[in-house]
């Protein structure tokens, strides 16, 4: 049986994150006269797993399962069918393997914590070059099949992919390819939010909150992976 022990590891500019993401939602259902419920849930679970991740906290799988499920759901209603794929198909599956990879990777027997790893010089060479190429060979696909917008849809789509993959391996590189997912996310949301799409006012909040926590991961694994490699 699976024993958890010192399961709150928040410190104040993450309680800082959760707070803020729940009271935006909140302040965001008064001015709209209206309560967004799966966009206001899916923001919040997402932004807890986020925060719990960047703490090498395993209990994010929990609230990531629930945050991808959702956005799975709000993306393929907003026609943003890659991204509803994207977690619908590759996030949801991993956040059980990543919590079976997790578990036995913790710091001690009743640990939420995980113990991190980093990459060297060579490995990280090698994750730059296989991600440009692999996302401007997604560009030129969907380039050939019209898309729109190929290269911010290749960018998000491939290094989404990566970063979970890097994720669940628990390197602290993934917190270099969040960054860059997250910044064009806003992006894509700000513009379905012209748009008129639902739920878009909130979806721009949540990656926001997404990239505060990106940067505050990358020092925070940073410190978890001093000691993690194996």
């Amino acid at each position: 049986m699976i024993k958890f022990g010192e399961l709150n590891t928040l410190k104040p500019f993450d309680w800082f994150l959760i707070i803020g993401v729940i009271s935006v939602n909140f302040i965001y259902s008064i001015l709209e006269k209206e309560v967004d419920l799966i966009g206001s849930l899916a923001g919040v679970t997402g932004l807890i797993c986020v925060v719990l991740v960047a703490k090498g906290n395993i209990l994010n799988y929990l609230f990531g399962v629930i945050n991808v499920s959702l956005y799975a759901w709000i993306s393929y209603k907003a026609s943003l069918y890659g991204d509803a794929g994207l977690n619908a198909f590759y996030y949801l599956p991993m956040q059980f393997i990543g919590w079976y990879s997790w578990v036995g990777k913790r710091k001690h027997e009743e640990s939420v914590t995980v113990k991190a790893k980093r990459m060297d010089s060579k490995e990280r060479l090698f994750l730059s070059l296989f991600s440009f190429i692999s996302v401007a060979l997604i560009a030129w696909i969907l380039d050939i099949f019209e898309d729109p917008q190929p290269i911010k849809d290749a960018s998000t789509t491939v290094l989404s992919v990566i970063a979970m993959f890097l994720m669940v391996r628990r390197y602290m590189e993934q917190w270099l390819l969040w960054v860059v997912v997250n910044i064009i996310s806003v992006v894509i949301w700000v513009i379905a939010f012209t748009r008129g799409e639902s739920h878009s006012a909130l979806m721009v909040i949540m990656w926001l909150f997404y990239l505060a926590n990106s940067v505050n991961g990358w020092v925070t694994w940073v410190r978890l992976s001093q000691n993690g490699s194996e």
